[in-house]
């Protein structure tokens, strides 16, 4: 609340300790409260997030759960052979991305842990569901810091048959450029 700004047209600003500067005593709070809402599940045997804000709060749950850590990349890199690919929208970016991740680091045999910053349409979650669906993956669950209840992106990843959808912080509203949070 205190360093969150609103800018309109359902943008919320969280670079002051999200996805810019990172804040390394709220993402580690935040790393163990998933870790201790997903407890319950031992399949999950890897994290997954996409490339670039996921990455930290995903890194520091793989330390955590002592599980490796993978990341969808934004752009094909020369050195990757074979690998998966998806369409992702960027909401703030305005534009279409496909991501990839290397054949060698995703497999039937997983039981991944989704992680991202922030769920608001759904789009990076519904990319992860694509590029596990290719490669035999099983979604144990997805894990957001921030959630834009109002974007309604849980629909469409639940419409996917993502069952395990937790979320820490979810926004009700920004009416007025007055940020909600829902209480618990």
């Amino acid at each position: 609340m205190k360093e969150g700004r609103s800018f309109g047209n359902g943008i919320i600003k969280m670079d002051r300790f999200l996805n810019h500067q990172i804040d390394p005593q709220l993402m580690m709070q935040a790393a163990q409260e998933l870790v201790n809402r997903f407890a319950d599940n031992k399949r999950i045997n890897k994290i997954l997030t996409i490339e670039a804000s996921g990455i930290a709060p995903a890194i520091l749950i793989g330390y955590l759960m002592n599980l490796p850590v993978v990341f969808a990349k934004k752009a094909k890199p020369s050195t990757i052979g074979d690998f998966y690919a998806a369409s992702v929208h960027s909401f703030t970016k305005d534009k279409d991305t496909t991501i990839v991740i290397a054949k060698d680091y995703l497999t039937r045999n997983d039981h991944v842990l989704f992680i991202d910053d922030v769920l608001a349409f759904g789009n990076a979650g519904l990319g992860m569901v694509e590029l596990c669906r290719q490669s035999g993956t099983t979604i144990e669950g997805m894990g957001f810091l921030v959630e834009k209840a109002f974007e309604n992106g849980r629909k469409p990843l639940e419409a996917e048959g993502i069952t395990r959808i937790e979320s820490l912080a979810i926004i009700e509203s920004v009416e007025n450029n007055e940020i909600r949070i829902k209480a618990f």
